[in-house]
């Protein structure tokens, strides 16, 4: 998708309690930079009534009290906090490293994403693996990481007809994106493999193994370390 940053951020109302703030038309490393800065910047602000910022690939959501505080004086927050974005420092990402058992039962699509690029599936695990995906945004379901960066060997269209379940830690690819579903639900994206982490846990410290702007590193592992891992009940605070 072409990459469009507009000259003034769009804001539009979101029901009774939610400002949705857009600031281009794209997937765009950039793009998404800037949308991470305003977020984190909007945090650090914290201003009256505000009680949620969610980032997206190009724009952010604000959720807020309506009585305490108002979109016009929310927008008026962030026009002013976009004059000072050069003073927001964005940390580091951290890499995950995500164990993945390709193919078999727990990939039973890499078959049809390996013939539809002409490739086997050794070359398709051997590509998936090869990046460091960035995390542009969470969602869909909780710990749902969007990613950045698949090769375009394996763009693959999604399922005509979606699955009315899909195993937690299923790794799937859709057209040009990937992703890891962090719980069971429906879906329709072609699954290649499985990693045996608990991407969301409500019950550790931090629920989330990742936040938007981090890197994702699929490692890929055999069946054998698959279970010891699942049954090691391997998971990250």
């Amino acid at each position: 998708m072409t990459r469009v940053f507009y000259e003034k951020p769009i804001f539009r109302i979101a029901g009774d309690r939610g400002l949705l703030v857009e600031y281009g038309d794209g997937i765009d490393p950039e793009l998404n930079r800037k949308v991470r800065a305003i977020a984190l910047a909007t945090e650090q602000a914290s201003p009256e009534g505000l009680l949620e910022v969610i980032p997206t690939y190009r724009s952010i959501i604000l959720i807020y009290d309506p009585g305490v505080t108002s979109p016009h004086h929310l927008e008026a927050v962030l026009l002013s906090l976009e004059e000072r974005l050069t003073e927001i420092d964005i940390p580091l990402p951290k890499t995950v490293q995500i164990p993945v058992c390709y193919g078999g039962e727990l990939g039973p699509d890499i078959g049809f994403v390996a013939r539809h690029n002409n490739l086997t599936a050794a070359d398709v695990i051997r590509i998936h693996s090869a990046p460091h995906y960035q995390i542009y945004m969470v969602g869909f379901t909780p710990g749902f990481p969007y990613l950045g960066g698949l090769p375009e060997a394996l763009h693959t269209p999604r399922l005509e007809t979606p699955r009315t379940l899909v195993p937690a830690g299923s790794v799937g690819i859709a057209n040009a994106q990937t992703g890891v579903y962090s719980i069971d639900s429906p879906g329709g994206w072609r699954l290649i493999g499985r990693t045996p982490l608990r991407l969301f846990d409500p019950k550790r410290a931090n629920p989330f193994l990742f936040k938007a702007g981090d890197l994702l590193k699929f490692e890929p592992i055999s069946m054998d370390e698959y279970h010891d891992i699942d049954k090691a009940g391997a998971k990250y605070d």
